[in-house]
């Protein structure tokens, strides 16, 4: 079964994949080719850069033996390891873990002497003293990020199980440190609390992005779907025979030139189908002057006929009345379908026309069960619907009666719609046959004659009646065996709810 998906969720769904494609794609650029681990660790350090500098002038201004406990608040106050670190990653005081490998290599790279160093340029600071300073020699170019205490620092993701580590550049002086001790923070997630990196700050820019993309978007998006959605409903209203439907042409692009071909369309196919029915409907008027002259002539002449060519007559006449009923029928279809759309309609008793009905039609049904409450009413036309109702009760008559009993219902269906169904036990038909009933001149049964099978006009009937009273005809199977035929009508409720929302 496939997944139906309006086209405005799809649209809305392929713009933020392509969003989240942009960004991953994005990331792994910033990763592979300005060095992630520089990135995240310039916004690392800038970030712990107050922090750190903080705890570093108060490791100066005390002695060694209470850093210990400075750097325990600093790790109470921060959900981070700190180590002091030598120059070749060594332990020198903090937390005992386990320094790896590759920071140890990125520490001594920052010290060790490099081809190019030339010492006259690269004295000690000043007031730094003669001791603190490094041996003279080349130095290789530093090529991390710059820390604005003093000097490149390392960041990076090591270690089993891997944790997150930033080593300050500035290294920690002091009367009886060891040459290059620097401070190294520890961290189980990159975030480390906020100290390094502020992930909630990075969701809600991306957030914002998406959302700015998303209104930026939407009126475009909205449009073509608004378009869309109106150029199917009109398609359908005129696949369903009404050709008055008409699509906006306010857009200069392709789905507004589709729009007016529509239009174009459902005008001329009103045209031919308005001259059709007319046409027949004129057919079907003149033809009733000479099939009433016919009628009275063939009684002149069985009068006037002897008894054995008397039989003749009577076939001619037989043949005649079908006539007759063929063109009643052909001008109560021709007058449904010329019925106008917007048609005036009233409030229907349908128990009282239920009645009624029943008796033109059904004057001495016996196994008829009728179940329609009194105070029930729908919106429609009463001829319309009347003829409708006498078409349903006399193809039921006509091919089910024999066959157990009919029953005629009634009942409201909760969504502002009334339903008028026969439900026989007839023989019924195909699910491939099903589909056509309603067709102009169609009988399920070739084989049928015009005794049995009718004109093939019945429901076609029914179904113009129901389309000029703004309803329709269903026609199901039942569950054993039989045809369920409903007349689908507005309630008055949803009159007075369709009034209102249209400001009538």
């Amino acid at each position: 079964m496939t997944l139906r998906i309006p086209l405005f969720s799809r649209i809305l769904i392929w713009l933020l994949l392509n969003l989240l494609i942009l960004g991953g794609a994005f990331g792994v650029f910033l990763w592979t080719e300005l060095g992630g681990e520089s990135l995240l660790g310039r916004a690392a350090g800038d970030r712990s850069q107050a922090p750190a500098g903080a705890l570093m002038a108060e490791l100066r201004d005390r002695p060694i033996v209470e850093w210990e406990r400075a750097m325990a608040r600093f790790e109470e106050a921060y959900p981070v390891r700190l180590m002091l670190l030598r120059e070749d990653g060594s332990l020198f005081l903090g937390a005992k873990l386990e320094v790896p490998a590759e920071l140890a290599l990125r520490l001594r790279a920052l010290v060790q002497p490099g081809p190019g160093f030339d010492d006259r340029r690269s004295g000690p600071p000043p007031g730094q003293p003669p001791e603190d300073h490094f041996e003279p020699g080349p130095r290789p170019p530093r090529s991390g990020p710059r820390s604005s205490m003093g000097g490149p620092r390392v960041f990076l993701r090591a270690g089993s199980p891997a944790k997150y580590w930033l080593v300050h550049g500035n290294p920690i002086r002091g009367p009886g440190l060891p040459r290059g001790v620097r401070m190294a923070m520890v961290s189980e997630t990159l975030s480390a609390g906020g100290l390094f990196f502020d992930v909630q700050s990075w969701f809600w820019a991306a957030s914002a992005v998406i959302a700015v993309s998303v209104l930026w978007w939407f009126p475009f998006v909205r449009g073509i779907t608004r378009s869309v959605s109106q150029i199917s409903a009109a398609t359908e209203r005129i696949a369903e025979g009404r050709f008055n439907t008409v699509v906006p042409e306010e857009r200069g692009d392709e789905l507004g030139r589709l729009g007016g071909a529509i239009n174009r369309m459902s005008a001329r196919l009103e045209g031919l189908v308005t001259g059709q029915k007319r046409f027949l409907g004129d057919v079907a008027h003149e033809l009733c002057s000479p099939l009433a002259r016919m009628e009275m002539a063939l009684g002149i002449l069985e009068q006037r006929t002897d008894h054995d060519a008397r039989s003749y007559v009577d076939d001619v006449r037989e043949e005649v009345r079908h006539m007759s009923t063929l063109v009643n029928e052909l001008m109560q279809f021709s007058k449904a379908a010329l019925k106008p759309a917007d048609a005036e309609m009233t409030s229907l008793p349908l128990a009282k026309m239920t009645r009624r009905v029943m008796a033109r039609e059904m004057p001495e049904a016996t196994g008829l069960t009728v179940q329609v409450p009194e105070e029930l009413q729908a919106l429609g036309h009463p001829e319309l619907v009347e003829r409708a109702m006498g078409n349903l009760l006399r193809n039921a008559r006509n091919h089910a009666a024999a066959c157990g009993p009919i029953w005629i219902e009634a009942f409201s269906s909760g969504s502002h719609q009334v339903l008028w169904r026969v439900v026989d036990s007839g023989p019924g038909v195909s699910e491939s046959e099903l589909g056509r009933l309603g067709e102009p001149f169609y009988r399920p049964d070739q084989a049928r004659s015009s005794d049995t099978g009718g004109t093939g006009l019945g429901l076609a009937i029914v179904k113009t009646c129901m389309a000029a009273c703004q309803g329709r005809l269903e026609l199901t199977r039942g569950q054993e065996r039989g045809l369920v035929a409903s007349l689908v009508l507005k309630s008055t409720s949803e009159s007075r709810f369709t009034g209102a929302s249209n400001g009538e």
